[in-house]
């Protein structure tokens, strides 16, 4: 189904955040299709209805969580059994990462495109278990052929090396890492590997079992257009027994006849924990459909691709502007540098303006999100704007 311009001005009538202005924050946080935020309405006046805690709202609120995890499973071509359900990837992150048996001296191999928040688990990591953390320079090479990033991840790994952490789609320069590749180097020297989906889930076609990754964790409130405070993790069925819980709720465990707990749950389940938002689930669940009754994911990826080359290409003529890639990047992201510096005063500008963009610290830079249903033109008034800004 190609997604003509009528087809995208039907879509975007129900996305309540895309009428007034020129949205291109995807890859921060997707605005919500009326569907999903309907279905959330719906859900909370459903359990209010038949009374907050009782028998048929727990029926209820289980028939969702499995239509949830039944919907995402296909999306990654998984079984609803390695899955988790989270309240976000750093989450995720947390999970894998302090469920491990770390002894001292072992090690730990992260990048310097993660996420902050990543590097912060590893920092912790190291300063409680006396492990080895290292950071791999990838930012500067980020754009190098795979065999080279391949290389790069071979050489940095020790024999004390248990757990590569790194981001399939890195969110800086929206360069996509050959997942694939690296996690097969990595096997052959048994290391296992994590991967911050943050902003691949809901953008790119995925098969997990094929790229073969140990974990990965995502968010349902950035392409998916799905609320926020809800994510999942997959777990590859080998390593659910050797990943251990940190935080334990009634929802990770089976009780025995008495009422005490009698064992964790079998599956990726035994790492949710308690009560959550269980409304938003619904509304995960609905955007989901949303994007899959609009096209398939192969389609609404290349319509991506094809408007970030398109922005890229614009931004890269503007005299004191420099995207960060020297190509254009294979996802929805589009990051640019200004000469003078000024990308703070750039945002603020741009959003008085009705343009929303992102200031990203780690490089200073501004980064542009475009998703299937942004417009040419809300490309061309961010190229025309930031042109008048460089102008001064």
């Amino acid at each position: 189904m190609v997604l003509t311009a009528s087809k995208i001005t039907e879509i975007r009538q129900q996305f309540l955040a895309l009428q007034s202005k020129t949205y291109l924050n995807f890859g921060g946080q997707g605005p919500l299709p009326n569907s999903a935020w309907e279905a959330i309405q719906n859900s909370y006046l459903h359990i209010q209805q038949a009374g907050p805690f009782c028998t048929k709202n727990y029926a209820y609120i289980s028939s969702q969580i499995a239509a949830l995890r039944q919907a995402l499973s296909q999306e990654l071509n998984i079984t609803p059994e390695s899955l988790a359900l989270t309240d976000s990837v750093t989450t995720g992150c947390n999970i894998v990462l302090w469920g491990l048996d770390w002894r001292a001296g072992d090690h730990l191999l992260l990048t310097d495109c993660e996420h902050p928040g990543i590097l912060a688990i590893g920092q912790q990591l190291q300063a409680r278990f006396g492990i080895d953390l290292t950071v791999l320079p990838l930012l500067q090479q980020a754009q190098a052929d795979s065999e080279h990033l391949v290389t790069c991840f071979r050489q940095a790994l020790t024999p004390r090396t248990r757990l590569v952490a790194l981001s399939h789609l890195l969110w800086n320069t929206g360069t996509t890492l050959p997942l694939q590749e690296i996690v097969a180097v990595c096997h052959q020297q048994g290391v296992l590997v994590l991967a911050d989906a943050a902003q691949s889930v809901g953008m790119m076609s995925l098969d997990l079992p094929s790229l073969g990754v140990d974990f990965y964790a995502f968010t349902g409130h950035k392409w998916l257009c799905g609320p926020d405070g809800l994510g999942g993790l997959y777990i590859h069925p080998e390593q659910l027994g050797h990943l251990q819980p940190t935080y334990v709720g009634w929802r990770s465990i089976k009780n025995g006849p008495q009422g005490f707990p009698e064992a964790f749950q079998a599956t990726a389940a035994k790492f949710e924990i308690a009560t959550t938002a269980f409304p938003l689930v619904s509304g995960l669940t609905a955007a989901l459909h949303f994007h899959h009754h609009v096209s398939p994911t192969s389609i609404r990826y290349q319509q991506i691709c094809d408007l970030s080359r398109y922005l890229w290409q614009g931004l890269a003529t503007i005299p004191g502007v420099r995207c960060l890639t020297s190509t254009p990047p294979p996802a929805g992201l589009v990051t640019f540098q200004l000469e003078s510096g000024k990308h703070g005063a750039l945002v603020e500008w741009l959003e008085n303006q009705g343009i929303l963009v992102r200031l990203l610290l780690f490089p200073n830079s501004v980064r542009a999100c475009v998703h299937y249903m942004s417009l040419l033109r809300e490309c061309d008034q961010l190229i025309g704007a930031v042109a008048e800004f460089t102008r001064g």
